[in-house]
């Protein structure tokens, strides 16, 4: 299903409506309607890592877990290493004319303002 051997993924998700999710550290966010890119890494297990992600059930640990429940997964992108999970965030942000809706979110370990991209189809 999944390269192994790459080590970054890109979930595409959609939400239906507006929703307000608190999520974790961050505090309340309210996500406009829409479709969304959440880039994320895994140095080894990368399906495993994707496999729980795509899950929604389970205990909250990353910030895709908070807003999990409320999205529609529409598929899944997995990368090489050739570019970091920082500098794919800033390709998929140009390539979709992304904006910016969640400051830090699968970020609070980097520089990167935000590793989720809102865009319009």
């Amino acid at each position: 299903m999944f390269n192994n051997q790459h080590t970054v993924y890109a979930i595409f998700f959609t939400l239906h409506s507006h929703t307000t999710v608190q999520v974790g550290k961050l505090g309340t966010i309210v996500f406009p309607s829409g479709n969304y890119i959440y880039v994320g890494s895994a140095k080894r297990n990368i399906q495993s890592r994707i496999q729980r992600h795509l899950q929604v059930e389970k205990r909250k640990h990353w910030h895709i877990d908070y807003i999990r429940p409320y999205s529609e997964i529409t598929h899944v992108q997995t990368y090489s290493s050739e570019l970091s999970e920082c500098k794919r965030v800033q390709q998929l942000f140009e390539q979709y004319r992304g904006q910016w809706v969640a400051k830090k979110f699968g970020s609070s370990d980097c520089r990167c303002f935000s590793h989720l991209i809102y865009y319009k189809q």
